[in-house]
């Protein structure tokens, strides 16, 4: 597997657990408890066997920057957060900060 591929596995773990934190009601319910663990845990170990041939710097942008944005969405979705113009220029500026590094020769 390349690593970009690996880093889109660990973008979508994280995702997945940070998303299943919501859902935990402070690690009360068991199901999305193991979720949370299960997706933190994918994500590490994907994001250290991306880091193999990525930078550290452009492949933890990376992954904290898109599931930061990703993790928002989820949150807009699934539990119906508010989005107003302060979010969607959040989600504008970790975008272009992530096409930044890609295009500035990060590795």
């Amino acid at each position: 597997m390349n690593a970009y591929t690996l880093l889109i596995l660990a973008i979508i773990s994280e995702v997945f657990g940070s998303s299943m934190l919501k859902a935990t009601e402070g690690f009360k319910r068991f199901l999305p408890t193991f979720g949370v663990i299960i997706g933190y845990g994918l994500a590490f170990y994907a994001l250290s066997l991306s880091l193999n041939t990525l930078p550290l710097g452009l492949a933890y942008a990376i992954w904290a920057g898109v599931g930061t944005a990703l993790t928002a969405v989820v949150g807009i979705i699934v539990y119906k957060e508010s989005v107003d113009m302060k979010k969607i220029l959040g989600f504008l500026l970790i975008i272009g900060g992530v096409v930044l590094l890609n295009v500035g020769g990060g590795h």
